[in-house]
């Protein structure tokens, strides 16, 4: 079998160590920087048994894990472990070679974190639940990222050792296992990747080369090198990761954190590099694979092809969707809300019609100008995702609040509306279709006590400047603050959380039903709407929508002809027909449908 490591740093030699015993290796004369040796069999053939122990010594160093390990057994500091991925007997084919299933025109994705979605917090446990997923109507889950990271339980996102599983989740197996059962229910998988940095504890990369650079700086320090000297390899390093991830597990889509902090000054980007090697596995596999990006910039060319000079990504958040909406259910004004908040139904028809608020507009948040506006008539409308939750815009408060903590349920239903009939691809948070009661909050387990207290003391501070008190924060490190953090499942079936649900369940086949609702024209939508009544209205082809966020009764001009009630959050009466007025009790949506 060959072991192969790209180690630069390594000045005389670099020794293999294979369950207990060292392996010196040579120099590959092909490729600057990497070393090789074969172990127990020709080289590409596997000859050592998978699971098989092993690392990496350079200059007589202690032994370090693979960078490109497949697995971590013992965590991001133990040894690298062999993992055949030729065992795994597949037992459904992927969507495209046998399995129907919609690409980004048509989703509706459901954004779960495996350490919280059960009590368990395994691959396995969630797995289990997944046919709640297809009762509910979604197409793709979206799991938080796996790569292994200190302890068992996390957000993900300070993950290390970028193509392993996470060992408290179940290691390789069950994420293939995992996907397995999602494709023999009919749903896809998308993947939550990080390659913006790593995290603080476990990661040895930069003993093995010049992983990350001081040319550019980022909230987390140290730049991922992407475009100074040895960026060559740093870049095959995350496209082969990222192509693993689709590849080897069969995943369907990625998620990419944070693309704006990825510094890159090269004449081709690396994301336009890893959506046309995305886009070439694809057609090579016979089945659609997408990239989904997480950005603040409000820059259309992250989605626009490569062809017409864009990333060619194949869709990405829209935050500012989300904050209009947030803002008009909630009335918050702090941070980036107040943007928003002068005229929140106005904020929410720009962001509906037009995707960015900030489009070319001055940002009182940032103190300058930001965006640039969407070309509406050649962009289609699921490139965005459109979503009133996400783990961000909930884990990131003081206390994990979600919305249901402070709105009614008629509020909710306002907010599920606005999202599962609007022009954007849907993305929910796992439980709000339910109304979950428990929060979901900011947690950590970190070994190195040093980290953890600062991590704890580093979030107390941030919410201090704030007004919070100390006692008023959760412990990151508490593991009650994962435990407070895990979905009730029972609960989905006492109310007001089941009415809820149904709801849910109704507006998301109703997406399914009425081909208007997934209408790719982003000029299509007539939006009207009431800011100091607090009513929004649109239409999308026959399909029109409504909602009061109001505390009293609104009166909604619908004009056309005739049209039927296609769900109600609370009883409704249409007008008879054309030009009527329907009246909509407070707090509540409907959506209507032409009189066939």
């Amino acid at each position: 079998m060959l072991f192969e490591v790209w180690a630069p740093n390594a000045r005389e030699r670099v020794e293999l160590e294979l369950e207990g015993a060292r392996h010196p290796m040579e120099r590959d004369p092909r490729r600057d920087g990497w070393w090789m040796t074969t172990v127990g069999a020709p080289a590409g053939e596997q000859g050592v048994p998978d699971g098989a122990r092993y690392g990496f010594a350079l200059d007589g160093g202690p032994v370090l894990p693979d960078p490109r390990s497949r697995r971590q057994p013992d965590g991001p500091d133990g040894p690298s472990a062999v993992v055949d991925h030729a065992a795994y007997r597949w037992r459904h084919e992927p969507p495209g070679r046998g399995l129907w299933l919609p690409g980004l025109k048509g989703a509706v994705l459901y954004e779960l974190h495996v350490g919280t979605y059960t009590p368990e917090g395994t691959l396995e446990a969630a797995a289990g639940r997944l046919g709640h997923l297809v009762e509910l109507g979604v197409t793709h889950v979206q799991l938080m990222p796996l790569c292994p990271f200190p302890g068992r339980h996390g957000w993900g996102y300070e993950g290390v050792s970028l193509w392993a599983v996470h060992e408290p989740y179940g290691g390789p197996e069950a994420l293939k296992r995992f996907v397995d059962v999602a494709h023999g229910l009919g749903l896809g998988v998308v993947l939550d990747v990080v390659h913006n940095h790593l995290g603080p504890s476990g990661n040895h990369l930069p003993a093995f080369g010049p992983y990350f650079t001081d040319t550019h700086h980022t909230p987390w320090g140290a730049a991922v090198n992407l475009d100074a000297p040895g960026s060559d390899e740093v870049r095959a390093y995350l496209l082969g990761s990222a192509l693993a991830w689709l590849r080897d597990y069969r995943i369907d889509g990625l998620r990419l954190d944070a693309v704006h902090a990825l510094a890159d000054s090269r004449a081709l980007p690396f994301l336009e590099e890893l959506s046309a090697a995305v886009d070439t596995l694809s057609a090579e596999q016979g089945r659609e694979l997408f990239l989904i990006a997480e950005s603040d910039l409000c820059d259309p060319r992250t989605t626009t092809p490569r062809e017409a000079g864009g990333l060619g990504l194949h869709a990405q958040w829209n935050d500012d969707f989300h904050h209009a909406l947030h803002t008009a259910l909630t009335g918050e004004s702090q941070g980036y809300y107040g943007d928003f908040a002068g005229a929140p139904l106005a904020a929410l028809a720009k962001t509906t019609s037009q995707v960015f608020f900030h489009n070319g507009t001055y940002s009182t948040f940032r103190g300058r100008t930001h965006g640039r506006p969407v070309d509406l008539d050649t962009t289609p409308a699921h490139r965005f995702l459109g979503y009133s939750q996400t783990h961000d815009q909930v884990g990131n408060r003081a206390q994990g609040d979600r919305l249901a903590a402070s709105l009614s349920p008629g509020l909710l239903a306002c907010a599920a509306t606005l999202v599962l009939t609007g022009p954007f691809t849907p993305m929910l948070f796992m439980g709000e279709e339910w109304g979950a009661g428990t929060p979901w909050q900011f947690f950590t387990d970190h070994t190195d006590p040093e980290l953890a207290d600062a991590v704890r003391q580093g979030r107390r501070r941030e919410f201090a400047a704030h007004g919070w008190r100390e006692e008023e924060v959760p412990d990151p490190q508490d593991p009650a603050t994962r435990d407070r953090s895990c979905l009730d499942w029972p609960e989905r079936e006492r109310q007001p959380h089941a009415r809820l649900l149904s709801w849910y369940r109704l507006l998301i086949a109703l997406r399914a039903a009425e081909p208007d609702l997934t209408d790719p024209d982003l000029t299509a939508p007539h939006i009207v709407y009431d800011e100091e009544a607090r009513w929004f209205a649109y239409r999308r082809g026959d399909v029109r929508v409504a909602v009061n966020l109001g505390d009293r009764p609104a009166r909604i001009t619908l004009g056309g002809n005739g049209v039927r009630v296609l769900a109600s959050w609370e009883p409704v009466s249409v007008p008879d027909g054309a030009g009527g007025e329907l009246v909509l009790p407070p707090e509540s949506a409907a959506v209507l449908g032409r009189v066939p």
